[in-house]
């Protein structure tokens, strides 16, 4: 009997690793040494990304003094970092390692110079978490989008009757407790009960999804909005990095980049609202907890937006951790435990406060983002995030992604 050949070998090849963007996606913002970094930077513990083009691959940072320094021969990634019980002592393992002046990286980020390093999302494989309707503020704001079908010239009249019907009381009901549920009974008989109301005041938070592991951007690059939208907003938040046990390690400023106009038309388009290309944004740095900086300083941190259009258009707000409906552990707790696991760790955006109601082109319009807008989000202790509004399908494709980083760890020795 004649032998069966053997079966053929299938080799499965990586994806060549993306073309670099052309120039012509330059964001074109100012991002001076003192945006990036917080006020006490000489005490800060701050890690980052970079992509490196002579590694063509990203490297894991830490910032010392007015460098960055590779730390990528530690861990390949901040994800396996974070997961080391030596955290703090690991990343002061600076001497004999790359190098390179910040502000040279800076320029390098906001020209879209492919040539030198450049800044990135200080995240990779974590995945991307978010609270929603956190605060009251902006959990009136969803009642609101919700009422009024996505359509923005509605906003206004609808918000003076909710603030006729329900006033300044429900913002001291402490969510999931006897209070909260006999205010619920009392706005369902008045038939002002909304499923943003259930989650705004009730035992639940809302946790989603925001985007998918990598695809976050950094400070110094472009944020999407889809074309289509014309009622969207930043969200200005803080955004807690967790590794796999559910320890909280450090906070970073996030933009939940949100469309109000598709979630206003229906919650099950939150997806299509919050899940874009460019739509999430996180930066500069994660600064790490340790002596100078820890949860208990998260709670009371102000976060501060700034928006200044080509239109000369300028938008100011403010979002208070301190007013935060939830406590950002039990956040936490509500997105890790026995219930659902992250092995490579996650990051969680706590939710904001701000939600814009300026008019900006018409009287009862309310605030939507214009082609061009610069978005600053700060906070003294974390420094800035700095990005410029495009439409998502005209915005640097996201195309280095699982995969394509496996690829590269390997090209390069580190896996």
């Amino acid at each position: 009997m004649r032998a069966e050949s053997p079966a053929p070998l299938i080799l499965l090849l990586p994806p060549p690793l993306p073309d670099p963007p052309p120039n012509d996606w330059k964001v074109n913002v100012n991002i001076s040494l003192s945006d990036l970094l917080p006020l006490d930077a000489e005490n800060a513990t701050l890690v980052g990304r970079i992509f490196d083009p002579e590694a063509n691959g990203p490297c894991v940072v830490v910032v010392d003094g007015t460098d960055i320094v590779d730390i990528t021969g530690i861990e390949p990634t901040v994800s396996s970092l974070f997961e080391r019980a030596d955290l703090l002592s690991a990343v002061q393992d600076l001497e004999n390692r790359p190098r390179w002046a910040l502000t040279d990286v800076i320029a390098a980020t906001v020209d879209a110079d492919m040539s030198k390093p450049r800044l990135l999302a200080p995240i990779d494989l974590q995945v991307v978490k978010a609270a929603g309707v956190t605060f009251v503020e902006s959990m009136l704001e969803r009642v609101i989008e919700e009422r009024a079908k996505g359509d923005a010239s509605q906003a206004a009249a609808i918000r003076d009757q909710l603030a006729d019907a329900i006033g300044g009381a429900i913002s001291s009901v402490q969510p999931g407790t006897e209070e909260a549920a006999r205010v619920k009974e009392i706005l369902k008989a008045e038939g002002l009960w909304s499923q943003y109301l259930e989650v705004g005041i009730g035992p639940d938070p809302e946790i989603f999804t925001k985007a998918p592991v990598l695809s976050s951007v950094g400070t110094g690059e472009s944020i999407g909005v889809l074309s289509r939208s014309t009622w969207n907003n930043p969200e200005p938040e803080v955004v807690l990095a967790v590794r796999s046990d559910g320890t909280p390690l450090g906070a970073a400023l996030g933009n939940d980049v949100n469309l109000r106009d598709f979630e206003g038309r229906s919650a099950l388009l939150l997806t299509e609202a919050k899940d874009n290309n460019a739509s999430c944004a996180i930066g500069p740095f994660i600064r790490l907890f340790d002596d100078s900086f820890g949860m208990d300083d998260v709670r009371e941190l102000d976060i501060n937006l700034r928006v200044e259009g080509p239109d000369g258009f300028t938008l100011e707000g403010q979002s208070s951790m301190k007013n935060i409906s939830r406590d950002p552990a039990s956040l936490i707790e509500h997105a890790y435990g026995d219930h659902h696991q992250y092995p490579d760790g996650f990051v969680l955006f706590t939710g904001t406060l701000f939600a814009p109601t300026q008019d900006r082109k018409a009287p009862g319009a309310g605030f939507t983002h214009e082609l061009g807008d610069t978005v600053s989000i700060s906070n003294p202790r974390l420094g800035a995030l700095i990005n410029k509004v495009e439409h998502s399908e005209t915005a640097h494709r996201w195309e280095f992604g699982i995969w394509a980083l496996i690829q590269n760890l390997r090209q390069r020795s580190l896996l």
